[in-house]
């Protein structure tokens, strides 16, 4: 059997097969959340992107009416806050251990628990965001 040498995966060595999953470029200021497209199916495809979580507290829900929406854990340790209406007695919280795929129109938000938490997502090529603050 021919022995084949294994490689590191880097932007450059991994160029020619695709594009690695993450957060690339400056990481700006501390205190705000970082969102990035990574990869984007043309047309009415669909897209992943990066999330960087730096929120310790949840502020606002968002819903997207015409996406599913997946959070894939990463790094670090997130709390993901769902509701299925806009009624803040119905929010829960779970501990975003593994992957999870949420249903179209479920109000959600992250924040972390550690210092950042990064999230990998996937999603409807062109989605609609409606936000709702929330307050305890």
């Amino acid at each position: 059997m021919r022995k084949i040498k294994i490689s590191a995966i880097t932007d450059v060595s991994f160029r020619a097969y695709g594009k690695i999953i993450g957060y690339a470029g400056s990481r700006g200021p501390k205190n705000k959340n970082l969102f990035r497209v990574v990869v984007k199916q043309p047309g009415s495809g669909w897209r992943i992107a990066y999330l960087v979580v730096r929120d310790k507290e949840i502020s606002r829900l968002e819903q997207h009416p015409g996406s599913l929406e997946s959070f894939e854990p990463v790094k670090g340790k997130g709390l993901l806050y769902v509701s299925n209406r806009k009624d803040s007695r119905l929010i829960k919280c779970f501990l975003l251990n593994k992957p999870v795929v949420l249903k179209k129109g479920l109000w959600h938000g992250i924040v972390t628990l550690s210092n950042e938490c990064e999230v990998k997502i996937v999603e409807n090529s062109k989605v609609k965001c409606v936000y709702w603050p929330v307050t305890f």
